[in-house]
This record gives C-alpha cells, sequence and structure tokens, in this order.
C-alpha cells in the first residue's frame, strides 16, 4: 500500500512540473499556426543543401511544434515546395531546437546546464547530416509516399496564390475576395474559411487532448518504474557506460513523452543514470517517436523512414559514447 502511495505521489509531482510547460508550448504552436504564413518563409529558402539542413534545423524557432506536431507541418512544407533537407532537418531538430523545449530542459536541470547545451548541440548536428544526406536525392519523388507524390504533382499543376480572370472559364463556384483574385470554393485554398481565433481554439484543444494524454500516461511509467521496479536492477543498469545509455535510448523510444515535458521525466532518472545517457534519452526520444511513425508514413515510404531513424539511432549512440568518454 505505501509503494502506491509513493508511485501517486511521484505522479503527482511529475504531473504539476510538467503541465505548465505543455500549456505553454500548445498556446504557443497554435498562435504560431495562425500568425505565421509558410509562404512567407518559402523565399528565403537556400538552395545549398548544407544551408537548407541547417536552415531546417533552426525553423524549430519559428515553429515551435513537438514531435507529436512537427509532422503535419512538414508535410505541408514538402507539399508548398520546400526542399527535402530542409524538411528532414525539420523532422528530426524542430520538436528539440525550440525555445519552449529549451526552457523545459533548463528548469529540469538547472544544475546540469551541460545537458541542455549537448541536447541542443547533438539534435543540431544529427539532424544536419541527415538532412545533408538526404539532400544528395534529386527526385524526391523516390523518398515520398505515393499519395504525397501525387498530391505535390496535383499542386504542381493548380493555381494556390492567385487566379487570373481565366479561371472564371473553369468549372467549378468561385469567391470573388478582392478584384482579380477569385478563390475557387472546392479547391484547397478555402473550404469553410474559418477565422483565426477559431483555427487557434480547435488547435489548442486537440493537442491539448492528445499530449494531456500523452503526459499523463508518460507521468505514470515513470513513477511506476521508480517505485516498483527492484532498485538493483535500475542501478545496475544505470552505472554502466554502455548499458545505460542502451536502456534510456530504448525507453525514451517506447514512453514517447513529449519534447515539451520529457525533461521531467528524465529528471526521475538523474540519481541512478549517467549523464551521458540523459542526454541520449533526450535525443532520441522526439526523433524516434513510435507513435509518430504512422504519421510519417503519409510522408515518406517505409525503408525511407527506415533509414532516416536507424540514422538518428546510431548518430545518437556515437554522439553519447563520445560523450561519456571526453566529458
Amino acid at each position: 500500500m505505501s509503494q502506491l502511495q509513493d508511485a501517486f505521489s511521484l505522479f503527482l509531482s511529475l504531473l504539476v512540473e510538467a503541465l505548465p510547460f505543455l500549456l505553454l508550448g500548445v498556446i504557443f504552436s497554435s498562435a504560431l499556426l495562425v500568425l505565421i504564413k509558410e509562404d512567407q518563409l518559402l523565399k528565403h529558402f537556400p538552395t545549398n543543401p548544407i544551408a537548407g539542413a541547417l536552415l531546417g534545423s533552426f525553423i524549430g524557432f519559428l515553429l515551435p511544434v513537438c514531435e507529436c506536431g512537427n509532422v503535419p507541418v512538414a508535410r505541408r512544407l514538402l507539399i508548398k515546395g520546400v526542399p527535402p533537407a530542409v524538411t528532414v532537418g525539420f523532422l528530426l531538430a524542430a520538436p528539440t531546437v525550440n525555445p519552449i523545449v529549451i526552457w523545459s530542459t533548463w528548469t529540469a536541470f538547472k544544475d546540469q546546464p551541460e545537458i541542455v547545451i549537448f541536447r541542443v548541440l547533438f539534435s543540431l548536428l544529427i539532424a544536419t547530416i541527415a538532412a545533408s544526406i538526404f539532400s544528395t536525392q534529386k527526385d524526391i519523388s523516390v523518398l515520398l509516399s505515393p499519395i504525397l507524390s501525387r498530391k505535390i504533382a496535383y499542386s504542381k499543376k493548380t493555381v494556390t496564390a492567385k487566379y487570373s480572370t481565366d479561371s472564371f472559364l473553369q468549372p467549378g463556384t468561385f469567391l470573388l475576395s478582392t478584384p482579380g483574385n477569385p478563390i475557387k470554393l472546392d479547391s484547397e485554398a478555402i473550404t469553410l474559411v474559418p477565422s483565426r481565433w477559431d483555427t487557434f481554439v480547435d488547435n489548442l484543444t486537440q493537442e491539448l487532448r492528445e499530449l494531456g494524454g500523452m503526459l499523463v500516461l508518460g507521468s505514470a511509467i515513470a513513477a511506476c518504474i521508480q517505485v516498483f521496479v527492484p532498485r538493483d536492477i535500475i542501478l545496475h543498469l544505470g552505472s554502466g557506460v554502455l548499458t545505460s545509455i542502451i536502456s534510456m535510448m530504448i525507453l525514451g523510444s517506447i514512453v514517447s513523452i513529449c519534447s515539451t515535458v520529457d525533461a521531467f521525466f528524465a529528471l526521475s532518472f538523474a540519481s541512478t543514470f549517467t549523464t551521458s545517457s540523459l542526454i541520449a534519452f533526450l535525443v532520441i526520444g522526439p526523433m524516434v517517436d513510435l507513435k509518430s511513425i504512422s504519421l510519417l508514413l503519409s510522408v515518406f515510404k517505409p525503408r525511407i523512414i527506415f533509414y532516416m531513424l536507424g540514422l538518428a539511432v546510431q548518430l545518437t549512440f556515437i554522439l553519447a559514447i563520445c560523450h561519456s568518454f571526453f566529458f
């Protein structure tokens, strides 16, 4: 009975500590959804693969979405013509390299600032390397899922920015928003035309519902592991260099906690696991998120997803080993 009480107390402490950051992240993400237009970003994307990979890795500062919401954003960017290098860099780095996640990690590990620094540096390095490799593929249809490839091909044939007056010669119903700029009602440009406030509220409630559930589940898992798993097993796994890194990488992929609050989950293991393993957990968790693999299938082919995530796992392990030996 005492173990249940201890587990429940630890569960509540983790939940209460992480909830403000989850709420702040969802509010910020929803606000940027209605305030920033991706079309304005496309004008500034470089053609150089390395520069594009770096830019994609830093887009998280402008579009701070966690791994739960970066796949739909990446899909939308690809449809709008963003190079694959930028998109892959965004997919791997944005859930970690954004101000909200950096702030929450700093709050959790104030006494260990190196964890914050190396989490950002390793995430940027992995995302840039992976994005640069993918940039060598000129034909992006080889990388993308058949459905997305067809959608991109169709979008290139369809006028999405402005319609000329010749558009009235096409079949369909049009809305005349401004002179010389009719919008086709049955196109992707407009469906119900929701207001910005409606879009903000809808996204806010949806993300809170989805991410809140994952936060509760992750906090419960962390509390149960700390209380019910024999201490000797945890100490044995956490004391070794290799075993601690491998264990935390596997745990990070399995629990798939939102990057906004995963630092508080990792904090519960700080007394038993090495610093390098904690960094590995914080780096690989947002990249290899099992619950988002189904979403990735709507963007890339299965073998491309396996290659991209496998590359992220290998690079994370190598960097964590290097950190354990040199720092």
